[in-house]
């Protein structure tokens, strides 16, 4: 251990000792893994079935215009753990995605990323064990190989954190898992509901002292499989839709606009039911009054391609695109003395937030020569602020998505695409869902939010893609970026 770390959990032992406040909160967060904003019932969705997210929302905050700091999984899991933007820590894209070798007939090459969260990078879980915390990880990881795994990272228990970005040893989403931090179950055995159980007994174990219980579904990721009993639920459900689903065009790909994906709702109640399982024993230990509990998603919901099974309408695009689709998640947070029961908060937060968030709740501190880029939800609350929220996305991801970057402020957001260059301008206070382009009624906003956009890359020291010398545009199939979707029915 460095003699920083060492002087660091010294300094939070005497900050601690000089605290007569009440004992540092338990946290629990729950992750899931391409979870649309639009994908619970508290959200606005009428097909699948969330009550244990729902009464969670009741009971704490609803943010309306939470965003992942990309539309990837791995960044945005890389920000999650550091408070910082993912371009500070490398992890651009998701890992395993290719940029070596290209040959896909783009206008750009993508830029290169680190394939691992760098071990110096200081973690909530290193964080907070300093801080007197028993740590404890399950599901899914996604930010290196081994030696790079949660257990590295600062947890004290990891519970199937693999370099893999989805179940897919084993019978995947069902025991035997071929998950080598994870044992098998009896054979059947749900996945959300195994790790659920782990989560609870590690709560259990740790209930006389500050833990941190962070929960990161595998679900409701790729491949979709359900529970049998919840899958015929849904196929039923979806036989009383009045209308068949919807498609539109988003670039070159088909999207769902409707929610009826009967297979994909079952995990989703599935994901809820392992919520619920969790919250109840908070209750049975009586701990719910003593924990800060967060609800998110690592990036929008799935409607562009590998099944297709949902949809982000009224939002535009999904995962892998920086319309809000893409990058706008739900986030749902339960802070016992600090956030009124039942509130509805539409300032824009971020999940470069949930550090300092964390930090706050457990009366710590991060390291001096640890930058934070977000603010804590508490401080957003009592000083709502307009500031800037980015996105740096150098890459071409696997759902239609092109390059590119954005950026959020008030309610105005400018996207400028590296093909062409091409730019977007739109209100989202009037045009959530991103059908009118106001770059040529607004110039003046265009620069100004172009000009803060460039020096954040300056400053995160963002990669840029380059010029592909081998593009042949007579092959090309089209380009993400400038035209809405439509409602249509799919051929």
């Amino acid at each position: 251990m460095s003699v920083w770390r060492i002087l660091f959990g010294i300094g939070l032992i005497l900050l601690r000792a000089s605290i007569t406040s009440a004992a540092p909160m338990n946290i629990v967060v729950f992750l899931v893994d391409d979870l649309g904003q639009r994908d619970i019932g508290c959200y606005g969705s009428t097909f699948y079935e969330t009550v244990h997210l729902d009464q969670l929302a009741t009971q704490g905050a609803t943010f309306t215009q939470a965003y992942a700091a990309c539309p990837v999984c791995s960044p945005s899991r890389a920000s999650l753990m550091t408070g910082r933007w993912p371009q500070r820590t490398g992890v651009t894209d998701y890992i395993g995605a290719e940029w070596k070798n290209w040959k896909r007939n783009t206008p750009q090459l993508p830029a290169m990323y680190a394939d691992r969260l760098a071990l110096d990078e200081v973690t909530v879980a290193e964080m907070l064990k300093m801080a007197g915390y028993a740590t404890f990880f399950a599901g899914k990881w996604h930010l290196g190989p081994e030696g790079w795994f949660p257990e590295n990272q600062g947890f004290d228990v990891n519970r199937g954190g693999l370099d893999r970005g989805g179940p897919y040893g084993g019978n995947k989403y069902f025991s035997p898992y071929g998950n080598p931090r994870l044992t098998d179950g009896p054979a059947g055995e749900h996945l959300p509901d195994r790790l659920a159980t782990e989560t609870c007994q590690f709560m259990e174990a740790h209930r006389d002292r500050p833990f941190l219980a962070y929960f990161s579904f595998y679900s409701v990721h790729t491949p979709l499989m359900a529970r049998k009993d919840l899958q015929a639920k849904y196929e039923a459900k979806r036989q009383s839709l009045p209308e068949p689903a919807h498609w539109g065009r988003e670039g070159t790909r088909d999207v769902r606009l409707t929610q009826d994906h009967a297979v994909y709702a079952g995990m989703i109640e599935a994901m809820d039911l392992a919520v619920g399982k969790v919250l109840a024993k908070l209750d049975e230990l009586k701990l719910t009054e003593k924990t800060l509990v967060v609800f998110t998603s690592d990036n929008g919901g799935l409607s562009t391609s590998e099944g297709w099974p949902t949809s982000n309408h009224p939002l535009r695009g999904g995962k892998g695109w920086l319309y809000e689709g893409g990058v706008r998640v739900p986030l749902i947070v339960r802070w016992p003395g600090v956030i009124p029961a039942g509130q509805t908060i539409e300032a824009p937060a971020c999940g470069i937030d949930l550090l300092p968030t964390i930090l706050d709740a457990a009366e710590a501190l991060p390291p001096k020569e640890h930058r934070l880029d977000g603010l804590s939800w508490r401080t957003l609350l009592k000083e709502p602020t307009a500031r800037p929220i980015y996105w740096h996305y150098p890459h071409y991801g696997n759902q239609g998505g092109a390059p590119g970057s954005a950026v959020r402020l008030g309610n105005y957001k400018l996207i400028e695409w590296d093909e062409g260059p091409q730019r977007e301008l739109f209100d989202l206070g009037s045009d959530p869902g991103e059908q009118t382009n106001l770059v040529s009624a607004m110039p003046d906003k265009v620069d100004e939010l172009a000009k803060l956009l460039q020096r954040w890359r300056h400053d995160v020291m963002a990669r840029p893609t380059t010029k592909n010398d081998s593009y042949d545009p007579q092959k090309s199939s089209g380009r993400a970026g400038g035209r809405p979707a439509e409602l249509k029915p799919k051929p």
